[in-house]
């Protein structure tokens, strides 16, 4: 299908990460593409096509008490959209949650790859184990890469076992600046933390900066303890655990407290340490939510606000996640790289996808 297109070609999953329908060419769906082909819990790993419905691989582990530990944002409620997310729509947009602080993001458990690049080639790279030596790193390359530079067909991840249970430490009335202090603090600490965040969860008013652990119940109970010692400073501490801290990682997670809000959405990463000067810059218009012990910013602006613009120069980038079509027609998805990354972009495009066929003008090459 790639070999013979004439016109671009829209890669799509099942469509749960774009609220846009394509000006030009045709939409190509790997939802054809399902199935698990290898899951042998013993080595922790799993080997699915992409157009498997996420859900079928998280059953899957369940039933083996595993995880994908990147816990990945279903993006359906913040964008709109429906459908099942699927393992390549997944890796494509190497989407990854809160516990990234921990164990890295979704490209971090991947082991391997195939897919089909644009002049219809079918290649593959890495394998099944994490001592994979095969030369250029494509396995990483294609993580991120939104179907610019291949179209996925199969990938092989690294899953862990799940834990025991979870806790979270909760603060209360934190302004930004202390909220990241307690979260770094709290990071470099001893205690493990997984989830660092800073966010409005169902029945507060207020932003609470939310610390999590997990593991045995002993040793969550310890550490719990140990880090409400270590944030004593830091004002009111109160704890949540089980359910009710899952339910509420989950809503950091997805970003939900933006979901039903009118206007634009940002995800903006950053240094921790910089995080509150650029919240402050956003006026009093934004609601943001904290991530990544403050690496990550969510913003909910107003239609169509330039974020870019109004941040200015800063170190890290802002990416257009949910924008109305007038935002769109004027703000690009992703933000522009410098011209000696843009250099490297253009070259990796030459060779994959020469035609420019793939998912055109999705992401922005520079010069």
């Amino acid at each position: 299908m790639i070999a013979s297109a004439t016109e671009p070609l829209h890669v799509r999953g099942a469509g749960t990460r774009t609220d846009q329908a394509p000006a030009d060419g045709s939409v190509l769906r790997t939802t054809g593409l399902t199935g698990i082909e290898i899951y042998e819990p013993g080595a922790l790993t799993l080997v699915a096509k992409a157009g498997t419905p996420l859900a079928d691989v998280e059953a899957a582990l369940t039933s083996e008490n595993q995880r994908l530990a990147f816990e990945p944002m279903d993006h359906r409620a913040l964008l709109g959209t429906s459908g099942e997310p699927t393992v390549g729509g997944m890796v494509a947009a190497n989407v990854s949650g809160p516990r990234r602080i921990q164990v890295g993001a979704c490209r971090d458990s991947l082991l391997g790859v195939k897919f089909v690049d644009g002049q219809g080639q079918a290649l593959s790279n890495g394998g099944r184990v994490m001592k994979n030596v095969t030369g250029y790193d494509l396995v990483k390359l294609m993580a991120g890469s939104f179907g610019t530079l291949g179209v996925l067909s199969e990938v092989a991840l690294k899953v862990l076992p799940q834990t025991e249970t979870e806790a979270t430490l909760c603060l209360h009335n934190l302004d930004h600046a202390r909220a990241v202090a307690a979260m770094s603090s709290a990071l470099g600490s001893p205690y493990e933390v997984t989830g660092a965040a800073h966010a409005h969860i169902a029945g507060h008013g207020t932003p609470q900066t939310l610390l999590r652990i997990e593991g045995t119940d002993a040793s969550v109970r310890y550490r719990l303890e140990a880090l409400r010692s270590r944030l004593a400073d830091f004002g009111e501490l109160t704890d949540i655990h089980g359910s009710a801290s899952r339910k509420a990682w989950e809503g950091i997670r997805d970003a939900s407290s933006m979901a039903d809000r009118a206007g634009d959405i940002w995800r903006v990463s950053v240094k921790p340490s910089d995080a509150p000067t650029l919240i402050e810059s956003l006026g009093a218009d934004a609601q943001t939510q904290l991530d990544w012990g403050g690496g990550l910013i969510w913003a909910l602006m107003p239609e169509g606000t330039d974020l870019r613009a109004q941040l200015g120069a800063f170190a890290g980038h802002a990416t257009l996640i949910r924008g109305s079509q007038a935002t769109r027609a004027t703000v690009p998805m992703f933000h522009p790289h410098p011209e000696s990354l843009a250099r490297l972009s253009r070259g990796l495009k030459d060779k994959f996808d020469p035609r420019r066929i793939l998912n055109p003008n999705l992401m922005e090459l520079g010069g």
